[in-house]
């Protein structure tokens, strides 16, 4: 290993080591095997890049970039490393950023050297995951730097790719915003159907806190006035839905800081700086996570 800091290190990323090596093992499964199980060996796993195996000496040794094809901010690059560390166990990484940085165009990001043909096989299943990561943080820190200085936190939500959650919530923080919940095991959250089914949003929150006295209680509230039923029934924090904000400025005052407040619905960056500055608590951006186009990155394979 080249370099002080081990480019695969998770210490500080959330990410969980068991989950982040399921996730290196199935993407690189779909792409070498069409998902069946990866093989153990790492040459038997290479092996199946048809074009690698064909084109390439299997002794031939070399050295890549990874490297940035667009400005913005890089995350999931310990990810997209032990991709590479998968096929090339032998490889030296050498990094070049770190997650949350921001990069510019042909800034190299990490650079790995090793048989070549392990070096080619692991390339899409690395940038598949840091392009994807990137693209949130990148997206993220735009909506963070609109309400610079405002106070408020920008927030992500459950909108995300199947089985991807972790690493898009975590890129969501590389980018300089907050998680909201990490699903429907640790917040309530007591939207329109819930009052619906519980007969009131006071039925909803009581019902909620008698099964899970400990869980956090947020309630979605679309009008002023439902916004006090919901404090006053003991919500913690409120979903302001769908408010202009005239309207949200004045269901800050009469919440009067007793629960936290969050905008969501209708988002825009432009609108951004605006919405922040009603006095809301966060801005809720579903976007972030379903929405965001990668960061273009590439592999360059030193001639």
């Amino acid at each position: 290993m080249s370099g002080a800091r081990d480019p695969r290190d998770l210490a500080g990323t959330g990410l969980d080591e068991a989950w982040v090596t399921d996730l290196v093992e199935r993407t690189l499964a779909e792409d070498l095997t069409g998902g069946s199980p990866l093989p153990h060996a790492p040459d038997q796993a290479v092996a199946h890049d048809v074009t690698s195996a064909a084109t390439v000496p299997a002794t031939q040794r070399g050295t890549a970039d990874l490297v940035a094809r667009a400005d913005g901010v890089v995350a999931g690059l310990p990810v997209a490393a032990r991709v590479f560390s998968r096929l090339a166990p032998s490889a030296t990484l050498a990094a070049g950023a770190a997650d949350g940085d921001r990069v510019r165009r042909g800034d190299v990001l990490l650079t790995v050297t090793g048989y070549v043909r392990a070096l080619l096989a692991a390339e899409r299943s690395a940038l598949n995951i840091a392009s994807r990561a990137s693209g949130i943080a990148t997206a993220t820190r735009a909506w963070v730097d609109a309400v610079e200085g405002t106070g408020a936190v920008v927030l992500d939500t459950r909108k995300t790719t199947p089985l991807l959650r972790p690493l898009e919530k975590y890129a969501v923080r590389c980018g300089g915003g907050s998680n909201k919940r990490m699903g429907l095991y640790d917040v309530a959250m007591v939207k329109d159907n819930h009052v619906a089914a519980a007969g009131s949003v006071a039925a909803a929150v009581a019902a909620v806190r008698e099964r899970a006295p400990r869980v956090p209680v947020q309630v979605e509230a679309d009008t002023v006035a439902q916004a006090v039923e919901a404090v006053e029934a003991g919500a913690d924090f409120l979903l302001l839905d769908n408010m202009p904000p005239d309207v949200l400025r004045e269901a800050v005052v009469a919440v009067g800081g007793r629960a936290q407040t969050e905008a969501t619905g209708g988002l825009t960056l432009a609108g951004a700086r605006a919405v922040a500055a009603t006095g809301v608590d966060y801005l809720s951006v579903g976007a972030l996570t379903h929405s965001s186009p990668i960061l273009d990155l590439a592999l360059d394979l030193r001639a």
